[in-house]
């Protein structure tokens, strides 16, 4: 039996979601991704991305992360703590979400937040940016 100190334990919040939801895939795709980087499970973020990626987007991670020396998709060399995902807007074929990721616990846990694009045809992730859209 785990240590009750190393549990994190919900509050009862349901969890849902649909396949036929890009914000849901987003959600899938980072929840699945920082479990398996977290893990240290093989080469299963390197299929993740593949599965949830557009080609494209994967070459540029590898770019960025080859001049970053840090992981694209949560542009950190850490696993976050917590994350979420928030609609923001869509058009022209594109979802956009907001990723927020936290970094640490307490009141002294950083944020960072990430602009991501999904296509609404495919369902995949095709741009991830530092920042986000303000809203006025």
């Amino acid at each position: 039996m785990p240590d009750s100190e190393s549990i994190t334990v919900q509050d009862g919040t349901i969890r849902s979601g649909s396949p036929d939801s890009a914000v849901d895939r987003v959600a899938d795709f980072y929840g699945t991704y920082i479990d398996a980087v977290s893990d240290g499970t093989d080469d299963l973020s390197d299929r993740l991305r593949a599965h949830y990626l557009t080609e494209d987007l994967q070459q540029r991670l590898a770019a960025w992360e080859e001049a970053n020396h840090a992981d694209g998709v949560l542009r950190a060399q850490d696993v976050p703590t917590k994350w979420e995902v928030r609609y923001h807007d869509h058009g022209a074929g594109h979802l956009f979400v907001t990723v927020t990721l936290t970094w640490g616990t307490g009141p002294d846990a950083g944020h960072t937040r990430l602009a991501v694009q999904g296509d609404l045809s495919t369902k995949l992730i095709s741009d991830i940016e530092d920042g986000v859209p303000t809203d006025s």
